[in-house]
């Protein structure tokens, strides 16, 4: 059961055999002895490719209920007897990879040697939190998903820029002025929306010259860096260019949204020894950072 399910997450039998530290004719020797013993075709095999058959896909999804069954039950009986190893499963939205886990994995493996993080990018996390043991993502308020969600930090989209750019283009000084500046955003923002920090003052939408769209939170910061126009950008990821000066806050009276990091389970159910142990890793202050 978790050699199909290995070969389905590892999109072939190659893979999943070197993940699992097997021969690939095993691999196929037990995805076929499943087969056999359910009396049906999981998949469609071909030289290119695997797809799940209807059954398959059926099988999957109650199968990985199963097993992550068994492996809290394996965690519940070994919490507090054995030193946490194997293998963490995360999916993270992109950003979040780069600029809060990358800076833990170090610090981490410091403390847990023998277990090892198996980190998946997507832009769209929230979607796949199912199929891992965790998920990083970023919400924007008001969201509500069908999820086990734990809070971890609170930010806001600011609009930033270089100071070569504004030395070039000026400094806004008002929202109506950003028409006159060159936008980098995200793709399906039509007009920007800013909404004031505090008061009652209502939001205002602007709409600028778009320069640059992606879907790319390190590319839209990497072209702001380079002097191509403002951005948009989370506040709690660009904390470290602000500080040095290599980026500007712009009309710091006003934000483009207000967002929280969360941690995302794919089960309100006790989770596993080793998912606890990293939640709350992640929850805790870098050694070293400053306070």
């Amino acid at each position: 059961m978790r050699v199909f399910q290995r070969v389905i997450d590892e999109g072939g039998f190659a893979a999943a055999a070197r993940a699992l530290a097997l021969s690939p004719a095993a691999v196929t020797r037990l995805v076929g002895d499943l087969e056999a013993h359910l009396g049906a075709r999981l998949m469609q095999r071909s030289t290119r490719s695997i797809r799940l058959t209807e059954a398959g896909r059926a099988y999957l999804g109650s199968l990985r209920a199963i097993l992550q069954g068994i492996d809290e039950a394996e965690a519940v009986a070994a919490a507090g007897t054995r030193e946490l190893q194997g293998t963490l499963r995360i999916v993270s939205a992109p950003a979040l990879a780069a600029h809060v886990l990358a800076p833990r994995i170090a610090p981490w493996r410091a403390l847990h040697p023998r277990l090892a993080l198996d980190i998946a990018t997507d832009p769209l996390p929230q979607q796949l939190v199912a199929a891992f043991d965790l998920g990083l993502l970023l919400l924007e308020d008001g969201c509500d998903l069908n999820l086990a969600v734990r809070p971890l930090a609170r930010t806001e989209t600011i609009l930033c820029a270089s100071p070569a750019y504004l030395r070039r283009a000026g400094m806004p000084g008002r929202p109506e002025a950003l028409a006159d500046h060159a936008c980098l955003r995200f793709p399906g923002v039509r007009r920007l929306r800013l909404q004031p920090r505090q008061g009652a003052a209502s939001a205002v939408e602007v709409e600028m010259p778009v320069a640059l769209q992606s879907a790319s939170f390190e590319l839209l910061c990497q072209a702001a860096l380079e002097g191509a126009g403002i951005a948009a950008l989370a506040s709690a990821l660009v904390a470290a260019q602000l500080a040095r000066g290599e980026l500007v806050r712009l009309l710091p009276e006003w934000v483009a949204g207000r967002f929280t990091i969360c941690a995302a389970l794919p089960s309100r159910k006790l989770m596993p020894a080793r998912t606890r142990a990293f939640l709350d890793f992640l929850d805790s202050p870098l050694p070293g950072a400053a306070s």
